[in-house]
């Protein structure tokens, strides 16, 4: 993961900066991860702590809500982008496989590939 990935995954904001971020209130905040549209993580003390990625997250819902789209419309539509990032990352994986199979064949005398592009989707 990157470092700029893994610093807007860190959990170190309150639910009430939240509320103030994104003018929602707390019930709405916790309904919402009620729903497992987003996952705070606990502190020491159990309370709520929440990322830029969270906050990202609950403005996308809002957004999504406003649009007309109900809870279940914006779980299908999260489970689909799921399924579209696992669909990638496993193309990347395939990518990464390929490049270590040129590599052993090219230690045998097997001409290895210069350049291997990943296919565009």
């Amino acid at each position: 993961m990157k470092e700029r990935e893994l610093r807007r995954s860190m959990a170190v904001l309150p639910i009430g900066t939240v509320m103030k971020l994104t003018d929602l209130s707390a019930r709405q905040i916790r309904y919402y991860e009620e729903q497992e549209l987003i996952f705070p993580e606990r502190s020491d003390g159990n309370r709520r702590m929440y990322s830029l990625n969270d906050i990202d997250a609950l403005f996308d819902i809002a957004d999504l809500l406003q649009e007309g789209n109900n809870i279940a419309d914006i779980k299908e539509i999260y489970a689909k982008r799921d399924a579209k990032k696992a669909q990638t990352l496993s193309i990347g994986e395939v990518h990464h496989a390929l490049e270590r199979e040129f590599a052993q064949q090219g230690r045998f005398g097997t001409p290895n590939p210069t350049h291997f592009t990943q296919p565009r989707m």
